[in-house]
């Protein structure tokens, strides 16, 4: 037999459409990775803030945190105003402009049955108002944290920024349990698309470019004022570790002594 009648021959001289392929399930992007960045930087941030709100020994993990929190928020609104389209505030904002019909519709169902078209067309509006009242409660709660810290005010001031951290938690918890329900309803992951940035199915991508780069300069810029606000922190600059290191020299010298 020949090596041209060999059935490993004729195998691999097969035509590739003839050959088993494997192929990924169809997606499309939805989310850049920039805007998916300033999404888990922020929750991150005021997790890590909220938990830290109490106690003079966190202090400056919150007041750090705080920042950071405020300094993303202007990027997310630069990137809203300039960014690519899907990114836009404008778009959350055209979201919103249904709200109003949609609360007035709801006053005028007349049967259970007008109560599943109604909700479905509330759960994008509902997600959009929570993303909306995250990003605005957030500068009420980083104004009145700058004043604490520069120490503007008194107690009342301490109030205030607490009353608004709690009205941020709240809307949070809210975002985070309309996300939990839909994916229960849905039977998908509504959170994912927030991960990877993309969702199942054939389609153009929303998102056209990922952003990558600019996702890692705001991770970057967010872990360098982090670095830089621990060599600011009291007992941590270069000065204090060299006045603690001759101290430690001189007590060592005089327990020699």
């Amino acid at each position: 037999m020949t090596a041209s009648t060999h059935p490993s021959s004729t195998q691999a001289g097969a035509p590739a459409a003839a050959r088993p392929e494997s192929s990924r399930p169809a997606s499309r992007r939805v989310t850049d990775a920039a805007t998916r960045m300033q999404h888990w930087l922020m929750a991150l941030s005021f997790t890590g803030a909220y938990l830290t709100a109490e106690g003079e020994r966190w202090r400056l993990v919150h007041v750090t945190l705080g920042y950071t929190l405020a300094g993303l928020l202007v990027f997310r609104v630069l990137w809203g105003l300039f960014g690519p389209r899907q990114a836009r505030l404008s778009v959350l904002g055209r979201k919103l402009q249904g709200l109003p019909g949609w609360l007035k519709s709801l006053t005028s169902l007349s049967s259970p049955e007008a109560l599943a078209p109604a909700w479905r067309q509330g759960q994008n509006l509902l997600m959009a108002l929570a993303v909306a009242l995250i990003l605005t409660l957030v500068v009420p709660v980083s104004l009145s944290g700058y004043a604490i810290w520069d120490e503007w005010g008194g107690d009342w001031l301490e109030e205030l920024h607490e009353f608004f951290s709690n009205a941020l938690l709240v809307v949070v918890l809210g975002h985070i349990g309309l996300i939990a329900l839909l994916s229960a309803l849905r039977r998908k992951n509504q959170a994912l698309p927030m991960l990877t940035g993309r969702v199942a199915g054939a389609g153009p991508d929303l998102a056209k470019r990922n952003h990558g780069l600019l996702a890692a300069l705001v991770l970057a810029c967010v872990l360098g004022f982090w670095g830089w606000q621990w060599t600011q922190a009291p007992g941590n600059s270069p000065s204090a570790q060299a006045a603690l290191q001759a101290d430690n020299a001189r007590n060592t010298h005089h327990d020699d002594d």
